[in-house]
């Protein structure tokens, strides 16, 4: 029996820019093969996490597979477009772990730069399903939680797009998503066993529209839900065990 649905999808070609949000997905080993395909890294190679720069997300990345180009549109009107397979080879730092890729072409990197009145780069990383800070490939959140913080917060229009993941979900109780750890789950096509607690950081404070911080989204969940697994967290993680498409719309259904 169903217990919710599937309200939509937030894809992130570039981690930490703007999101996408597609009616449908393909659910594999890696995820979406779309989402965090690109990173923000500093000239160092460290991640750039974009909790140190919220209007990142003011930028709007398009990222073409069947062209392999990827263009960033900025707030002013602007456009940057380059070649996402070429790029000088170098290794990344993510959080301690060393993930290799290619640099993208100057033009883009540059752009951002400015942008953020930073020097900053933007790798794609060899492997797929790289995920940045995370080895899960799926993240969920009910809409019931997102709710239930909202009315603590004040903002009964809290918007959800703000935690950045990857599947929302509608008709659920406030943290249902946390009763399914350990459990499968049937999204549409896919089946996907459902992990942990996403810890959640500064990200989830900025407005995912404009950028800026208002809210204190961190203390709010801290003071009704404690730290879990010494974090603050919210939504949940999730592997895929049988890939398959999934629609907004589609049934939620728990199967194990």
């Amino acid at each position: 029996m169903a217990t919710g649905s599937v309200a939509g999808f937030n894809v992130a070609p570039v981690k930490s820019l703007g999101l996408e949000h597609p009616t449908e997905i393909l659910l594999d080993e890696v995820g979406v093969c779309e989402n965090r395909r690109f990173f923000v890294v500093q000239e160092d190679g460290r991640l750039f996490r974009g909790a140190y720069h919220g209007p990142l997300v003011r930028i709007r990345p398009e990222y073409d597979p069947s062209s392999e180009r990827l263009t960033l549109h900025f707030p002013d009107g602007a456009a940057v477009g380059a070649d996402a397979l070429g790029g000088e080879p170098t290794t990344g730092d993510f959080w301690g772990r060393p993930v290799p890729g290619r640099v993208l072409e100057s033009a883009l990197c540059d752009a951002l730069s400015d942008y953020a009145c930073k020097p900053l780069r933007i790798l794609r990383a060899a492997e797929d399903g790289i995920g940045g800070d995370s080895l899960h490939p799926v993240s969920l959140v009910g809409d019931g939680s997102v709710a239930e913080l909202g009315r603590r917060l004040g903002d009964p229009a809290l918007d959800p797009r703000r935690f950045r993941m990857l599947v929302e979900l509608s008709g659920l109780e406030p943290h249902a998503e946390d009763e399914w750890e350990g459990g499968l789950l049937r999204l549409g096509e896919a089946i996907v066993r459902v992990g942990g607690p996403v810890g959640r950081c500064a990200n989830t404070t900025y407005d995912p529209e404009t950028g800026r911080r208002d809210h204190d989204t961190l203390r709010a969940i801290k003071e009704y839900r404690g730290l879990i697994d010494g974090g603050v967290c919210f939504g949940v993680y999730a592997d895929v065990v049988e890939p398959g498409r999934v629609r907004v719309g589609d049934d939620v259904i728990p199967v194990a």
